[in-house]
């Protein structure tokens, strides 16, 4: 789960990271109230889960409250990338004179965690890294030591911080993986981590702040779900996680319900392809719902499926293994009866592997009018495109 700007300065925060705290605002006249409160120059921000706000014009200085309504009335509203902004961060104005790069994240390839630093922050970092990739440090990093003061020090040093600076960023980077550690994330990023004014001297503060959480641990995390931006979920994508299911929404007309992500990811391969032979249709959704295949787990997808107004047919790609075929059949039968009236789109079902022929003798005598048993994944594939293609 990505986290919002404020959302993860305020999880910094708690860790010790200095931050630039604003106040967020869902109106207009919310932003003018927060920035006569900061005083000063300000920066509203859209609260977008991607980058390039700037660039896209989400990001506005505000000298005074005013100034700070009139950017909230562009900002909010605006489409970021296919994103909608609903709220702002007004955040105090910064005097920057340095600007730099710290993050760390999950090194799936190797296995391990990695360290990014640079003391050329503020632009993309995807930009520095093939423009200047010398000037991007990447350090390795042990999970079960994690970062102390001399791991720090190794990080500001393959980033080429100047010996003052570094010393002054190495606190920031150990409370960094702490915030990293202790919240279960697999990214956390500052950018840019700034030098800014303080009166007399400086100080060196987070001014933004990307968080990428592990939902794998939302078990030892709560507040995980207080993070969580319900109000611009995808409505089937939220019932979906409220049932314990994994699905994802996609651009098409063919619903995909199968077990294991690896056999769902071929089925919506199988299904574009096939739907290339019937006008274009293509897969609706990912949805694993994993081992188990019981009536009340089938009719909570089908019921997600269903209720997807895109969908047009639906193809059900179980392969037995732990859970045998006959149960899954058993479960697409108790799930119609659970449904009812409310299934009304046909089903275009394959079953394979542990104890099949009981499986499709289950469904057969059944016969049930919305489904089709077909014996292969392609020719389930292509039935289930056709049908889909025919009910447009």
């Amino acid at each position: 789960m990505d986290l919002f700007e404020y959302q993860a300065k305020q999880l910094f925060a708690e860790y010790g990271v200095p931050v630039s705290l604003g106040e967020i605002a869902e109106t207009p006249e919310a932003a003018e109230r927060a920035a006569a409160r900061i005083g000063g120059v300000t920066v509203v921000k859209a609260q977008v889960k991607i980058g390039g706000r700037g660039k896209a014009g989400g990001v506005k200085v505000a000298k005074t409250p005013a100034d700070a309504k009139t950017a909230a009335e562009q900002i909010i509203g605006m489409d970021i990338k296919g994103l909608t902004v609903h709220r702002v961060l007004v955040d105090p104005g910064a005097d920057i004179k340095e600007e730099y790069y710290v993050s760390f994240l999950l090194d799936r390839t190797n296995r391990t965690f990695l360290a990014m630093a640079s003391y050329e922050g503020g632009m993309e970092i995807e930009q520095l890294a093939v423009e200047r990739p010398d000037a991007l440090g990447r350090v390795p990093v042990d999970p079960i030591a994690g970062v102390d003061e001399a791991k720090a020090r190794e990080i500001v040093a393959a980033g080429k911080f100047p010996a003052e600076i570094g010393e002054r960023v190495v606190p920031i980077l150990v409370s960094l993986w702490k915030a990293f550690d202790g919240a279960d994330a697999t990214l956390v990023e500052v950018n840019p981590l700034a030098l800014v004014g303080d009166g007399d001297g400086t100080k060196i503060v987070a001014l933004d702040g990307k968080v990428t959480l592990d939902d794998n641990a939302d078990f030892r995390q709560p507040r995980n779900a207080g993070f969580e931006d319900v109000a611009s979920a995808n409505p089937l994508e939220q019932k979906a996680k409220e049932k314990h299911l994994n699905y994802v929404k996609l651009d098409g007309e063919v619903g995909i319900i199968g077990n294991g992500a690896g056999l769902v990811m071929s089925t919506l391969d199988v299904v574009a392809y096939a739907g290339e032979g019937h006008g274009g249709v293509k897969p609706a959704n990912f949805l694993d719902i994993g081992g188990g295949a019981s009536a009340e787990v089938m009719a909570n997808g089908l019921d997600i499926i269903l209720n997807d107004p895109e969908v047009r047919s639906v193809f059900v790609n179980v392969f037995g293994g732990i859970t045998a075929c006959d149960a899954v059949a058993n479960g697409i039968v108790g799930a119609l009866d659970l449904l009812g009236d409310e299934a009304t789109k046909p089903l275009v079902v394959r079953l394979d592997g542990n104890n099949v022929v009981e499986g499709r003798r289950i469904l057969n005598e059944r016969a049930h009018p919305l489904v089709t048993l077909v014996d292969t994944m392609d020719a389930a594939a292509d039935k289930a495109a056709e049908l889909a293609n025919a009910g447009k």
